[in-house]
């Protein structure tokens, strides 16, 4: 809102200029003005750039900026100005206006032209009225941006012009908050009286700078002023400060949805089948590389590549998962500690096994298209894209699963074989096969949590072991076999985190979380939320 009013506010004090735009420029006219840079003297080069500046003709960018870095020559033959290459002992040289290459020429044949640093600071401030009449959005987005850290008055006019032709609104909401900066710092007190008000809410440091600047007695004279900055300054940082929240609050819930997608699937081998499945993130990473090997098999369908890796990443993790219960697990029921032990040895088989087919160095996946960038809502607050989407996969994928469970006949069967075992057998359901493919559903989940997971770290043999103890923690904060009490001990573990980093660092924010889980466990030994029933007898 703050950006639509500054915006509207300075389209009210150039609506005179939005009847003056500029003639188109003949080429004719751009050589002369461009050749008048080779005056006698520094204050004729100086009107030589202004005449440019008031052409505002996009052309004339590279010429300047040639200039500004001590780049522009005359050829002394032809009179020609050009811009020079530093090439060895001689200088390769270019058209100033058309670019054109016209050869390598030896540096007696040219002479400079020089500039000092007071034109520098007009050369700055000339190249940024000129990047406003750009035919690039975010080219003309970004010299609206620059000109706040000069703030010299004398743009004033160039960027009123180009406030007056410009059709995005957003652009033209980033000139308005450059021109209520600008004003802010000179002229009349009325203006920038108002000046500074458009710019409360404004999250941009070199904004705030100004509004710092103005705030200080040493600045600025007028207690009036002072006064309003401090006041402007204080609702800028409190709004950031909200702002900065939501996006801690962001983060948590994408940590919340990384923990979530690595335990739920423990949820049901460790939950619902009691068995301590230390090889659980073994398959998350088994999912993770599933998605490398797709993307190096289908090197031209990257934007797709995920899509694909889900449901291969499930069968491959999930078959893993069910000849690992057919082959071991199947013999341990009941015997959790023996359980731990020989799950942890195939977790060892298996990232060796790994580290032979793909070495230990860690692989990169690549990031499609549409999930690359950041939704900037402001300078305080942006939401990446990757973690965006998988926020919104994890809780789809939680509503499928839960339907899937309470719906399915593959659930009802889970369900009864484990509330009353003797009892499923003995109406028919073969206990045996519905571990297994128990077993292997859970697993299964920990590969499509593998392929999220590629999208935020590399992909590497040690990858699992980097969520296996948080998932454990999540299980038992949540409530050992309740899937909703692991969503919430995910989501609360993850803003926890996200909200103790700050101040305690990430380390001891661990730590913390940890002593307070173990502390919980103690008062509520079976979680936040206790399975009830035969499940809870059994």
């Amino acid at each position: 809102m703050n950006f639509i009013r500054t915006f509207l506010a300075g389209l009210l004090v150039v609506l005179a200029a939005a009847m003056a735009t500029p003639a188109p420029v003949s080429a004719g006219e751009l050589e002369d003005r461009v050749k008048a840079l080779d005056a006698k003297n520094f204050a004729g080069k100086g009107k030589a750039i202004e005449a440019l500046e008031a052409l505002a003709d996009p052309a004339a960018l590279p010429v300047l900026r040639a200039m500004q870095e001590g780049l522009l020559f005359r050829e002394k033959a032809t009179k020609r100005i050009v811009i020079g290459v530093k090439a060895a002992r001689s200088f390769e040289i270019f058209d100033a206006l058309s670019g054109e290459a016209l050869g390598v020429v030896k540096k007696r044949k040219l002479k400079k032209i020089s500039v000092n640093n007071r034109l520098r600071g007009r050369l700055r401030l000339a190249i940024g009225a000129l990047a406003l009449t750009s035919g690039d959005a975010a080219a003309r987005s970004s010299a609206a941006k620059a000109l706040v850290k000069d703030a010299d008055p004398t743009i004033l006019p160039a960027l009123d012009r180009a406030l007056a032709r410009e059709q995005e609104v957003e652009v033209a909401a980033v000139m308005g908050v450059a021109r209520a900066a600008i004003q802010a710092k000179g002229g009349e007190k009325s203006a920038r009286l108002a000046a500074i008000s458009a710019l409360e809410g404004v999250l941009d440091r070199e904004v705030m700078v100004v509004l710092g600047t103005l705030s200080q007695a040493a600045n600025e004279p007028d207690a009036e002023i002072r006064a309003l900055a401090t006041e402007t300054l204080a609702a800028t940082e409190a709004s950031g400060r909200y702002y900065g929240m939501l996006e801690t609050l962001f983060f948590g819930v994408s940590l919340g949805s990384v923990l979530l997608l690595a335990a739920i699937g423990l949820a049901i081998t460790f939950g619902v089948m009691g068995v301590i499945n230390m090889a659980h993130g073994e398959m998350i990473m088994l999912g993770a590389y599933t998605t490398y090997v797709i993307q190096q098999v289908f090197p031209g369908a990257i934007e797709y590549s995920l899509a694909i890796a889900v449901p291969v990443a499930f069968l491959v993790s999930g078959a893993v998962g069910v000849v690992l219960e057919r082959s071991v697990i199947r013999f341990l029921y009941g015997r959790p500690l023996e359980t731990l032990l020989a799950t942890f040895g195939i977790s060892l088989v298996l990232q060796q096994a790994v580290r032979s087919i793909f070495s230990p160095l860690n692989r990169s996946v690549i990031t499609p298209d549409w999930m690359s960038g950041a939704l900037e809502v402001n300078a305080a607050l942006s939401l990446t894209y990757n973690r965006l989407t998988i926020i919104i996969f994890t809780f789809v994928l939680l509503l499928m699963i839960a339907a899937l469970l309470r719906y399915s006949s593959f659930g009802l069967r889970m369900r009864a074989v484990t509330q009353n075992r003797a009892m499923a057998s003995a109406m028919g359901i073969r206990t045996n096969w519905v571990d297994a493919l128990t077993f292997g559903f859970g697993s299964g989940i920990a590969g499509i949590a593998g392929v999220a997971l590629s999208q935020l770290t590399n992909v590497g043999p040690n990858l699992g072991q980097q969520y296996i103890v948080d998932s454990f923690m999540v299980v038992v904060f949540g409530g050992v076999g309740n899937i909703w009490g692991t969503t919430l001990g995910a989501m609360t573990l993850g803003i926890a985190n996200k909200v103790m980093e700050p101040w305690s660092g990430a380390v001891l924010g661990k730590i913390l979380i940890l002593v307070f889980i173990i502390l919980f466990i103690q008062k509520r030994p079976s979680g936040m939320f206790a399975l009830k029933g035969r499940a809870a007898e059994n």
